[in-house]
């Protein structure tokens, strides 16, 4: 299982009704595609946000099928037309887990994204990182049966040792959830959502 995110930055000024009309035009287009796909903004001055963002968002368990959709016209193209060719980030899936609100519409979204210490040297058995994602997957399950939640992730970027929560809402997002980033969900296309693990995948 892996994760991606791209992240389109546009001026303060922008009018977001042109995405919000971009996703309710297109986003019905990878309805039939497998994995989770959820169309996110954020919006300048709303929610605490700096910036008005495009983020999409997209769980992935056939790899094959995220690399058809980069670079073998199955749906970036349209990104790249529009917008040029955004760094995409990527990550390791750890945990997937299935919310209360699995079967609901969701309306918004969170990321944490945290660095991993690397520590001041070698670590003597090499499983330093192991206790770590232990005390995160069982926060992970914990968060995951509270009323509102649709799905939770966790993953990992092992390059720059980053690791990402990320949760869709079927509401807004609580105040007390600890996230770096929120935002509102326009459409999510997940016709293969039961398809996906369910669970801890270390």
């Amino acid at each position: 299982m892996y994760a991606s995110q791209y992240e389109i930055t546009l001026p303060a000024d922008y009018d977001m009704r042109i995405i919000r009309k971009r996703v309710a035009d297109h986003g019905h287009l990878l309805d039939d595609r497998a994995g989770l796909k959820a169309y996110l903004v954020r919006e300048r001055g709303t929610e605490g946000s700096p910036v008005n963002e495009y983020a999409p968002f997209y769980l992935w368990n056939d790899i094959g099928a995220m690399g058809r959709f980069l670079v073998g016209g199955a749906g970036f193209q349209g990104i790249v037309r529009d917008f040029g060719r955004p760094p995409v980030h990527h990550w390791t899936g750890l945990a997937a887990l299935a919310g209360p609100a699995r079967a609901a519409a969701p309306a918004a979204a969170s990321r944490r994204l945290t660095a991993l210490p690397g520590g001041p040297g070698p670590d003597p058995d090499g499983l330093g990182l192991a206790g770590r994602i232990e005390r995160e997957t069982g926060e992970l399950a914990e968060l995951a049966r509270r009323d509102g939640v649709h799905t939770a992730v966790l993953a990992v970027d092992p390059r720059d040792w980053r690791l990402l929560r990320f949760v869709v809402w079927a509401d807004a997002v609580p105040q007390d959830e600890d996230a770096t980033e929120r935002y509102q969900v326009l459409h999510l296309s997940a016709p293969g959502l039961a398809d996906l693990p369910n669970g801890l995948h270390p």
